[in-house]
């Protein structure tokens, strides 16, 4: 009876998934391949993270990008807050509605406008070579390019820094977008690009990278002194924002820039690094990206191949791998890890002492927001980070044929806005700023050092400052117009780098009548420039000298006059017994 049981159970369990299978024989086969599409639509929108559907509801709600800013900040209050731009609503194109989309479309297409630069070459004083490709507002003045006019001494237009990003140079199509429009608004642009990049070899054996700050440094140096009446601007990009942040928390205050722009910054290397390697969308940027720094390394394969590892570099699979076999070996850092944390921006973040405005998409597939020093940010009065919910890396495409970016527009109104407030950052003049350095240090610095002429405190801050200042004076190239100018001023850089001074620059003729200065000669101006600051200096050295050295000055005493006092103890205490009445 069980085993009869049994097999009727069976029969009629293979019987229904007959039926089954006879029913589903009878569904059309397209209505199979339309669900496989649905799903494969499905799998495909939440790999790529696409949020069309949320952008379709935020049309109907107000939906802002998230401010982080400290409460008693200026800058908010007189620029930011003006900004319309920023404070709406800002939505994706519809076909572009993810971060991927958004950063493969910019990187492959981008839809960059049509205009040529102006390529001026700088030299370091170190021998390497810097392209920079301007663009000046009568350039693309009336739709057209125009290349009649230049540049005067005495120009009053503000000039606008661009730092670009890892691996790309002027021609890249955001940095075309952000160079068009800022000089379509009325402003001359300049793009410093990095070294070995713009077409331009690497003419010595420094190679730039997240925390080089010294290019960006020499170079806006050089655009202060040539152009002493056009206020400077800066803007950074991704790797770029990390160096131009870097750069502003390095110099504080004694900088002349009058504001500055940080877009998609990676903040923090170490989190950046741990975050690209984490899945497999993060790592297929990571493999693209390595592909891009090897491309950078065949370029300048001679120098590589002599000082990094080379075999290591063509080998490479990831961020980390390059920088462990090129990166750290050019720049003498111990591991990956140590130079990630040194060249980390969010370490300068609270040294910023210039108007700064931070955009970093929440979205972004490149630069994750788990590095955002979100406390940091908050906590300086001169930062306003900007966080958009959507835009990837650098994209932030927007209207439906996506021939605009939102973040160029934005940056150029918050620019613009801050260009007519009162918040512009103003550098401190060089002699203000040398004379308030001397007299803190003489009257906070126990240690004196003496060089030069010269008389600063050791381990003051303001002595770095005026050191800074110094060196960037010494380091200033004239503008390259022609073949000659250009060798004259390699000439008079290597000349002025060589002897360190200023005045040497400006007449090197006079370099061969220059003769070793006098020792007493240094004391003697050291000393004059002592009593010229303040008159208790000379008190407080002459305190320092006379504790520093009595010991010595003790000792000496003790062995010249140690005979004689020898001498002098018998007949004291002869003097002493007589006075008693003791025998002779």
């Amino acid at each position: 009876m069980m085993d009869c049981a049994s097999s009727a159970e069976s029969c009629g369990g293979a019987y229904a998934y007959g039926l089954l299978l006879s029913a589903l024989s009878l569904v059309p086969i397209w209505h199979y391949a339309l669900g496989a599409c649905l799903g494969f639509v499905v799998v495909l929108y939440r790999f790529l993270e696409c949020h069309l559907f949320e952008d379709l509801v935020s049309r109907l709600r107000s939906s802002p990008p998230q401010f982080t800013f400290n409460s008693s900040s200026d800058v908010y209050a007189a620029v930011v807050s003006k900004c319309r731009i920023l404070h709406g609503k800002y939505l994706a194109t519809p076909w572009l509605a993810s971060p991927h989309l958004q950063t493969v479309f910019l990187n492959f297409f981008g839809r960059p406008p049509s205009f040529s630069y102006r390529r001026q070459m700088f030299r370091t004083s170190d021998g390497g070579t810097i392209a920079l490709d301007w663009v000046l507002t009568s350039d693309v003045s009336g739709g057209a390019f125009h290349k009649e006019s230049s540049i005067s001494k005495d120009d009053t237009t503000p000039i606008v820094v661009v730092v670009p990003g890892l691996t790309s140079d002027s021609c890249s199509a955001y940095l075309k977008h952000l160079a068009f429009n800022t000089a379509k608004s009325g402003w001359n642009v300049v793009v410093s690009n990095h070294r070995g990049l713009g077409g331009v070899s690497v003419t010595s054996d420094c190679f730039y990278n997240a925390g080089w700050t010294e290019d960006v440094r020499v170079v806006i140096d050089y655009l202060h002194n040539e152009y002493p009446k056009a206020t400077l601007f800066v803007v950074g990009t991704s790797i770029g924002a990390n160096i131009l942040v870097k750069y502003l928390g390095e110099e504080g205050e004694n900088i002349p820039v009058a504001g500055a722009v940080a877009v998609c910054s990676p903040w923090d290397l170490l989190i950046g690094d741990r975050f690209i390697s984490r899945g497999l969308r993060q790592k297929l940027y990571d493999r693209a990206l390595t592909i891009g720094l090897q491309g950078y390394a065949q370029l300048h394969q001679p120098r590589y191949s002599r000082l990094a590892d080379w075999e290591g570099i063509r080998k490479s699979r990831s961020i980390r791998d390059f920088d462990n076999y090129a990166t750290c070996l050019v720049g003498k850092f111990e591991t990956a890890d140590t130079y990630y944390r040194r060249c980390s921006s969010a370490n300068y973040v609270g040294s910023v002492a210039v108007p700064l405005l931070c955009i970093s998409a929440l979205d972004d597939p490149v630069c994750t927001r788990e590095a955002i020093p979100w406390d940091e940010c908050r906590a300086n009065k001169n930062i306003v980070l900007v966080t958009p919910r959507h835009g990837g890396h650098l994209a932030f495409f927007e209207g439906i044929t996506a021939t605009s970016l939102w973040w160029v527009r934005a940056v150029n109104e918050f620019l613009h806005v801050l260009h007519s407030s009162p918040c512009m950052h103003v550098k401190k003049s060089q002699t203000s700023a040398r004379h308030s350095a001397l007299e803190s240090s003489i009257d906070q610095g126990p240690y004196v050092n003496v060089a030069d002429g010269m008389v600063a405190a050791m381990g003051s801050e303001h002595t770095k400052d005026a050191v800074v200042e110094e060196e960037m004076v010494i380091q200033k190239t004239p503008k390259a117009k022609t073949e000659e100018t250009s060798l004259d001023a390699e000439k008079n850089a290597h000349i002025a780098g060589t002897y360190g001074s200023s005045k040497i620059s400006q007449n090197p003729a006079g370099i061969q009548d220059a003769k070793p200065m006098d020792v007493s000669t240094s004391v003697l101006r050291s000393i004059n420039q002592i009593t010229r600051v303040t008159r208790r200096s000379i008190w407080l050295l002459a305190y320092i000298a006379v504790v520093t050295s009595w010991p010595i000055v003790g000792s000496a005493l003790g062995v010249v006059f140690k005979g004689k006092l020898r001498n002098m103890l018998p007949a004291v205490l002869r003097g002493r017994q007589i006075g008693r009445g003791a025998p002779v």
